[in-house]
């Protein structure tokens, strides 16, 4: 385990201990004997059913009808057996079979037949596991099924017959139950929110469950107010758990609504500061930026989001709270991690990013990007993706600015590997001048292992043409000279891998040509550059290879790196773009 402090070892000792005695609580409440006591002594009956606001693909319910199930990049065709009874080619294909939420794929092809193979899978589901599974009944996929049923409600009960209604309804009440019980075990963050919201629908959807709207709220309230910020982002500050949560939110008012109950007011409070927070972290050309275990941007799914945001107003440039930075100018936008790391019970995404940033220009190019996560395979990259090293930061010693729980044994217990250490102060300023915005930021996440303090101070002109930087190495203990041995520094620039490269004479610069012919220039006027393999995991198509700028020094010879992104004009841009493309110059009469 890195960097272990006694007060970390003894909190993640009680997390273990907790979550032990949960999942012990969780085995008795799954023992046959004691599951009788599940057994609704009555029939139910549904209400309403929520929306379901994530886009849904009609012509995947042929596949699904054929056998085929195609989940988080795997595929498994079922030869005329139970998909439940199929070997699960990973964890992440067996949550997203498990959670039913490709049921709104069978309700987009809306059929007869779609919704007979609805109802023929979800009778399947309850057979083979509507009695116990250890990840079926999981409190994070137990809550996405939850919603899922109660979302596909009028697709799975509509032409059924009354056996199958109470069948439905009993079960969907089993883990209801069940899910108020344990709850508490899911993972903290977006898992145990969503839990809570699985509850809440539960108690505004099930008829015989409207006792239960007002101790529902309460809990949801509850963990609203702790997981989100006052600026709109998520305590675990990753950007996507943003979409998740809204994705949830906003069909949960409308379930209040429907139920003509007031919504509550955390959960409208929360929407109006979460709406803001999706224009904050997208990026010129569409994107949303990539820190803390944000992935691939589900474009369909931000575009429905945001068209729930009534003000459409300016971006905020500033969310102190989440602790990220925004610079903004005639379309160019910088955005900045400034933040230490989240509470260790949240912190399983989280990233040693701190100080790192991503660039797009006016003309909406992407060209400074961190790593980020891929859409599936997660665990394989996840290590790699949470080291500085994948930022487009400063890395000392080739090392990261925050840890990691090493020890098998606590990620087994944990559900993941906590970021331990890391910045404990990071230092804010802005100024607005008339033909620049100046941010400047300092971290001391190396304070420790390296007696350093990581400065760097970025400058965005008001035409958007033109980014400047400097980083500099200050003495930890207030000193204005580093004086250490070990002060080898690394300052990173990953490039999105549509942006050609091409190094400049003497290697001081960079030519970038991005997609739409844009051309600009990187300059380290005092520094050798060198281009060095990348990955960019967050592609659409998984990870894709690219190419990082680095600039390699000593701090205590040179405690000053000066860098700076310059557009070069039209016609210089048409000569270095034909000669980066390998294309002859043209001739003139």
């Amino acid at each position: 385990m890195s960097r272990v402090s006694v007060a970390d070892h003894a909190k993640l000792s009680w997390l273990v201990l907790r979550g032990g005695l949960r999942r012990f609580a969780g085995w008795l409440s799954g023992h046959p004997v004691l599951r009788l006591s599940l057994i609704p002594l009555r029939t139910e009956r549904l209400l309403i059913a929520p929306q379901e606001l994530r886009t849904a693909d009609g012509t995947r319910a042929s596949e699904i009808y054929s056998g085929r199930f195609a989940f988080a990049g795997k595929v498994v065709v079922c030869d005329g057996r139970s998909v439940f009874e199929m070997e699960p080619p990973s964890e992440e294909w067996a949550t997203a079979l498990l959670g039913f939420g490709w049921l709104r794929h069978l309700r987009a092809a809306e059929s007869a037949i779609t919704r007979a193979n609805a109802r023929a899978l979800v009778d399947e589901w309850i057979t083979l596991q509507g009695s116990w599974h250890p990840l079926a009944w999981r409190p994070d996929v137990l809550s996405r099924r939850v919603i899922s049923w109660l979302s596909q409600s009028t697709l799975v009960l509509q032409d059924a017959d009354v056996r199958f209604y109470r069948r439905f309804l009993r079960s969907l009440l089993r883990q209801v139950r069940y899910l108020r019980h344990t709850a508490g075990d899911a993972s903290r963050g977006v898992a145990r929110l969503q839990a809570t919201v699985a509850l809440t629908y539960a108690a505004l959807c099930i008829a015989s469950q409207s006792h239960r709207i007002k101790s529902a709220t309460e809990r949801l309230n509850h963990e609203i107010e702790r997981q989100i910020l006052p600026d709109g982002g998520h305590v675990g500050r990753n950007p996507e758990a943003v979409i998740e949560l809204l994705l949830e939110f906003l069909p949960l008012r409308h379930a209040f609504k429907s139920r003509n109950i007031a919504p509550p007011q955390p959960l409208l409070n929360a929407i109006d500061r979460m709406i803001p927070m999706l224009r904050f972290f997208r990026h010129s050309e569409g994107s949303f930026a990539h820190f803390n275990g944000m992935g691939m941007t589900p474009v369909d799914v931000l575009m429905t989001l945001l068209a729930y945001d009534d003000t459409r107003g300016t971006p905020l440039s500033n969310a102190p709270h989440s602790a990220y930075q925004r610079l903004e100018a005639a379309g160019g936008v910088v955005i900045m991690d400034t933040g230490r790391a989240p509470p260790i019970e949240m912190s399983l995404e989280a990233h040693a990013g701190c100080l790192s940033f991503e660039f797009s220009t006016p003309q909406q190019s992407l060209i400074v990007v961190n790593c980020g996560m891929p859409p599936t395979a997660r665990e394989d990259w996840r290590r790699h993706a949470r080291e500085t090293a994948a930022h487009s930061t400063v890395t000392l010693n080739q090392t990261s600015s925050a840890g990691f729980v090493e020890s098998a044994a606590f990620r087994r217990a944990l559900g993941g590997a906590p970021m331990l250490g890391g910045p404990r102060h990071v230092s804010v300023a802005r100024e607005n001048r008339a033909d620049s915005v100046v941010l400047r930021a300092a971290h001391d996440g190396y304070a420790d292992a390296c007696g350093i303090v990581h400065e760097r101070t970025i400058t965005l002109a008001a035409d958007g043409t033109r980014l400047e930087g400097e980083d500099v190495f200050l003495s930890a203990d207030g000193g204005e000279q580093v004086r250490t041995s070990r002060d080898h520094y690394a300052v990173r620039f990953h490039l999105h891998p549509s942006v050609k490269a091409t190094l400049l004479t003497e290697d001081h610069g960079v030519v970038l040509v991005a997609p739409n012919n844009e051309v600009w220039t990187f300059n380290a006027p005092e520094e050798r550059v060198g281009l060095e393999d990348s990955v960019y995991l967050s592609g659409t198509d998984g990870p894709r290879r690219t190419v990082q700028m680095v600039i390699y020094g000593h701090a205590s010879s040179v405690p000053r790196v000066v860098w700076s992104f310059q557009q070069t004009d039209p016609a210089a841009a048409e000569a270095v773009g034909r000669r980066v493309r390998g294309e002859q110059p043209k001739l003139t009469s």
